[in-house]
């Protein structure tokens, strides 16, 4: 018992210690597990093919081999603070601890060395303090537009020199004291700089993303950054105001009243639309969101993200959610950042005191400033046209608080789309009376259409049906009214089971034996069965002679049929690989469903013919032949009586 609880010890204090650790040392430890077998003090880095950027690596990333979608090459190199020995296997040297200036060439920034010496502030990271310098790599100064490089170093006592301090912080600050959302005054002029430490592990300073961390000196601390950054000043709002390609965007924002929170404090992610981006909208959709202050404040603050994301933090695709309440996937594709898996962001990482800018070319539109034909028009375009096509436009544009019920595009496939008036009169019958959610529905309940029909709801364990019809996918919630996708094109109950049988000619062998039995007044009578129902090919590939014994033995021909129906109503997309259903004679009917519906492994050739009372299935053939090939083979002579063998409960008659 003491081993016990000395071993629970143990391991709380181990998952108490890896809890503590920032997202960064926390990726930082997996990189250092990865390249273990390399030597001491070896990380595992992984290095985006074709390009120079390198990451410390995740669990996800490392089984993955991809970051930003793109395949990377796993390299192992010294974990930060240590150097490798000529002759010894991994890096077992500790790197020399020297001043602030000495360690910028130690890490390989030595274009901000030599800047450094320049703007004669050698002088001061050599000697005594306590400096934080957030020391810009090679590549990120040779990535600086020319004309801001030359306005720096033609003016290197001035100029130079307060970009340099304005990357210097006077004190140390080592990663575990860059918090995520804090802000630390520089050493120009107290303005502030930026931190973003983010769950993935990723740190930026400004959205400049730290690429060699914690580089310890005598006098403070080296962190190498990927960009060159600079003293932000203004909130979000002066940004938007002062940008010429963002002319619209700043007028929807003043008349959405987004003003004030814009201006506020507060750390935003604005996708920031260009005047481009609204031109590329049709005029007539975007007069009535710009006239729609409910639309037009949801399609503003479908922009804005509720936290601050750099560009750099984005190194696989992620779910964010928006000010409107719903999320966006924000990824990447290589060197591009994706928005819903579209590469429309053509500007990065406008940074402001309150947030962050992305620029994109196109509008993002939510659901919920949407009619319900944009909504179709966007993800089922045939049932759209359709319901144009049926006149109903005036229903799918309009204020109408209705449900639109619309089909996938395969619902259609194999079935006649013209606009006939039996079509016109189904369609009108797929658009409900009142605005529903679907977690608002129940079982029982009846909706009513525009066509005056009342339609079931149905609650499977694993489907919400609407009568033949279940729900595909989450609801699509519009301005004014709702729309659920289904699977199905809806067929409503036009009568009994009865009456579905007798309305069918396959059926008429089928409707004969029903009343031959005496089962017509159950098939008619309120209930909720199904009933895998015999054609008459099924009956006609039975032998003959069969056929009429089994006809002319009632008490048999009863069982059988009883067999073929289920005490439960079940539609077709409502069964799954293992269903099984208790028929009113009989042990059980075993169903599947593999793009095709079975039923003791019979295929069925037409499903889901509705009824008030329960569901028609119809089967072709073996269910009834095989079933009847048992029964011939356990009669002895063929002038036998049949009777039901009761005590298994089985429907076969037995000599």
């Amino acid at each position: 018992m003491k081993r016990l609880t000395w071993f629970a010890l143990a391991i709380t204090l181990i998952a108490t210690g890896f809890a503590s650790k920032t997202p960064y040392q926390a990726v930082l430890q997996h990189s250092r597990i990865r390249g273990r077998p390399h030597g001491p003090n070896v990380c595992a880095m992984q290095n985006i093919q074709g390009t120079d950027k390198k990451y410390f690596t995740n669990c996800k990333q490392w089984y993955h081999r991809k970051i930003c979608g793109k395949p990377t090459v796993v390299s192992y190199e010294c974990c930060p603070g240590y150097e490798k020995v000529i002759g010894e296997k991994g890096c077992p040297a500790a790197l020399p601890l020297v001043n602030i200036y000495k360690t910028l060439g130690v890490v390989g920034a030595t274009t901000t060395k030599m800047y450094s010496e320049r703007a004669n502030l050698q002088e001061e990271i050599e000697g005594p303090g306590s400096f934080t310098f957030f020391a810009p790599s090679n590549e990120a100064w040779a990535a600086l537009p020319t004309e801001i490089l030359d306005a720096l170093v033609s003016n290197v006592n001035i100029e130079l020199l307060n970009a340099l301090h304005y990357h210097m912080i006077n004190k140390r600050l080592t990663s575990d004291d860059l918090k995520h959302g804090t802000s630390f005054s520089s050493m120009y002029q107290d303005f502030d700089v930026h931190i973003h430490h983010y769950s993935n592990g990723i740190v930026t300073v400004n959205c400049a993303r730290l690429v060699k961390t914690d580089q310890h000196a005598t006098n403070g601390i080296v962190h190498v950054v990927d960009r060159v950054i600079t003293a932000i000043t203004n909130n979000v709002n002066s940004l938007i105001d002062t940008d010429d390609d963002l002319d619209t965007l700043r007028t929807a924002v003043a008349a959405a009243g987004l003003t004030s929170l814009l201006e506020n404090e507060g750390s935003y992610t604005i996708f920031a639309p260009t005047n481009e981006a609204f031109e590329k909208i049709p005029p007539e959709t975007l007069t009535r969101i710009l006239g729609d202050p409910v639309s037009l404040k949801d399609l503003l603050n479908y922009h804005i993200l509720k936290n601050l994301h750099c560009s750099e933090s984005i190194v696989a695709g992620t779910p964010l959610e928006t000010l409107q309440g719903t999320v966006l996937e924000v990824g990447c594709n290589g060197e591009e950042m994706t928005i819903n898996g579209k590469a429309i962001v053509t500007q990065r990482d406008k940074l402001g005191t309150n947030g962050v800018i992305h620029y994109v070319n196109e509008l993002l539109i939510p659901d919920s400033a949407k009619t319900l034909l944009e909504l179709a028009e966007g993800s089922v375009v045939t049932a759209s046209k359709l319901f144009k096509d049926a006149g109903l436009t005036d229903h799918l544009i309009g204020s109408e608080a209705v449900t639109l019920l619309a089909p996938l595009n395969d619902a259609f496939k194999d079935k006649s789309l013209a606009m006939t008036p039996d079509m016109k009169k189904l369609l009108r019958n797929h658009i409900l009376k009142e605005k529903f959610s679907s977690k608002s529905l129940y079982h029982g309940q009846e909706l009513e259409t525009l066509g005056g029909l009342k339609l079931r709801v149905f609650v499977f364990r694993n489907r919400l049906c609407i009568e033949n019809a279940c729900i595909a996918a989450h609801d699509k919630n519009g301005r004014f009214a709702n729309m659920f996708i289904v699977d199905k094109l809806l067929t409503p109950p036009m009568g009994t089971v009865m009456d579905v049988l007798k309305a069918d000619d396959r059926f008429s062998t089928l409707v004969g034996a029903i009343q031959r039995a005496g089962l017509t007044e159950l098939l008619n009578e309120k209930g909720a069965y199904t009933f895998f129902a015999p054609t008459n090919a099924a009956f006609s590939a039975m032998p003959p002679a069969d056929l009429n014994k089994l006809m002319s033995n009632v008490p048999c021909l009863a069982n059988l049929l009883r067999y073929h129906i289920g005490e439960e109503f079940l539609v077709s997309s409502a069964v799954t690989s293992h269903t099984r259903m208790k028929p009113l004679t009989g042990d059980k009917l075993e169903l599947g469903l593999n793009s095709t519906l079975y039923v003791n492994r019979v295929p069925v050739v037409e499903a889901d013919l509705m009824a008030t009372n329960g569901v028609v299935h119809a089967v072709d053939e073996t269910y009834v032949h095989s079933t009847l090939s048992q029964l011939a083979a356990r009669t002895k002579h063929s002038n036998s009586s049949l009777l039901p063998e009761r005590d298994t409960g089985s429907m076969f008659c037995v000599a």
